[in-house]
């Protein structure tokens, strides 16, 4: 059961992530093609990573939200930050994006989580 569950999290959650981060990249401009695949597989590479953590560590511990949360948000932050500014095209500023774009999908995740 719990593996049932885990798993859905972690496919809704990528998902929802990719949409919103795809949707933030448009909004703020960005249109190269390489940079959205990118965006796409740096997500890939880290928010499945970030939520099995998220939940496993929810599940056998009894430790605070806010200490899981942050270390494994800016885990995601500075990976995508440091694959944006590798390897990406159009990202004059790398990081920010990436601290923009992870501020924005894990707020309106939070925000759509309360009508669910």
């Amino acid at each position: 059961m719990i593996g049932e569950t885990l798993l859905a999290a972690l496919v809704i959650s990528l998902i929802l992530t990719v949409a919103l981060e795809t949707g933030f990249f448009l909004i703020v401009g960005k249109r190269d093609k390489k940079d959205l695949l990118l965006l796409l597989l740096a997500n890939t590479l880290t928010n499945p990573v970030v939520v099995l953590s998220y939940w496993l560590t929810v599940l056998y511990t009894q430790w605070n939200i806010y200490i899981i949360l942050i270390p494994l948000e800016l885990f995601a932050v500075l990976a995508e930050g440091w694959l944006y500014k590798k390897y990406g095209r159009g990202f004059k500023r790398p990081f920010l994006f990436s601290i923009a774009a992870n501020m924005v999908s894990f707020w309106l995740g939070v925000l759509i989580q309360q009508f669910i």
